[in-house]
């Protein structure tokens, strides 16, 4: 697993100061975005050299928790498949130092080319690099 850090800010939660659900979209892509950058390949890359889109066609989460103002979180993130045209990572949250998981989730993102869009086989270089976080779930 890869885990960040983030603390449950006042832009995040309602007027009961409990997190608005749509925010935890922003924790998800902090820690996905920090994975990519773990495995020396940040976005810039991605975009810049390799010539790619990663666009999300799906997105699930289920809330286990509630999540306060001011909570400090662990956002993990791992891969859960590699596919041939798309790449699975699954987010678990938890309060910092608990066990009890806070939310879950998981996106599919799919392999674009930039220029055209069109649908394309994971990079090799892709699916090394994000192999050192796989831990494939059963489907």
């Amino acid at each position: 697993l890869f885990t960040i850090e983030e603390r449950v800010r006042w832009c995040d939660v309602d007027a009961a100061r409990i997190i608005f659900y749509g925010a935890y979209i922003r924790f998800f892509e902090i820690a996905e975005t920090e994975l990519f950058r773990a495995v020396g390949l940040p976005y810039s890359v991605i975009f810049d050299e390799i010539d790619l889109w990663l666009p999300r066609v799906h997105l699930e989460c289920d809330f286990h928790r509630v999540a306060q103002l001011d909570d400090l979180l662990e956002v993990s993130v791992y891969v859960g498949r590699i596919g041939n045209k798309s790449i699975r990572l699954n987010f678990e949250v938890r309060r910092k130092g608990e066990e009890e998981l806070v939310a879950t989730a998981h996106f599919v993102m799919a392999v674009v080319r930039k220029d055209t869009f069109e649908s394309v086989p994971v990079p090799d270089l892709l699916r090394q690099r994000l192999s050192l976080y796989l831990k494939p779930v059963e489907i």
